[in-house]
């Protein structure tokens, strides 16, 4: 069975991304990386990290949802959980994404929030 195998990321809107993020990395320390968000490398012997990364109010990103935030899940085989997620009646957008920084899918959960699957590249 395909599965999630850890957090990808929280993705949450702002109405000011860059002051938000400058405020974490004050007071918390964040080390920001120049596209604005944080990228934490849990575990070396698995492919993927764990991203922080606030969102301009505005963004369609999270589309269709109307939720302010997205999760983010890695899973070990994004069609084999793709395939299970479809044939067990969840909404799951037909559009998948295939880049450097892996492959990547979308599903809505019941209460309607975007879930995005990450297949980090082997």
């Amino acid at each position: 069975m395909a599965k999630a195998i850890g957090l990808g990321g929280i993705f949450f809107k702002s109405r000011d991304p860059v002051a938000l993020s400058a405020w974490y990395a004050k007071h918390l320390g964040l080390p920001l990386e120049d596209w604005g968000g944080v990228r934490f490398d849990e575990d070396a012997a698995r492919p993927g990290s764990t991203l922080w990364a606030p969102f301009a109010a505005d963004t369609g990103y999270f589309a269709p949802s109307t939720q302010p935030y997205m999760i983010n899940f890695r899973v070990d085989d994004l069609d084999a959980l793709l395939t299970q997620l479809r044939a067990a009646g969840v909404t799951v957008d037909e559009r998948t994404d295939n880049n450097e920084l892996g492959r990547f899918g979308w599903i809505m959960d019941p209460d309607g929030t975007r879930i995005e699957l990450w297949q980090p590249p082997a």
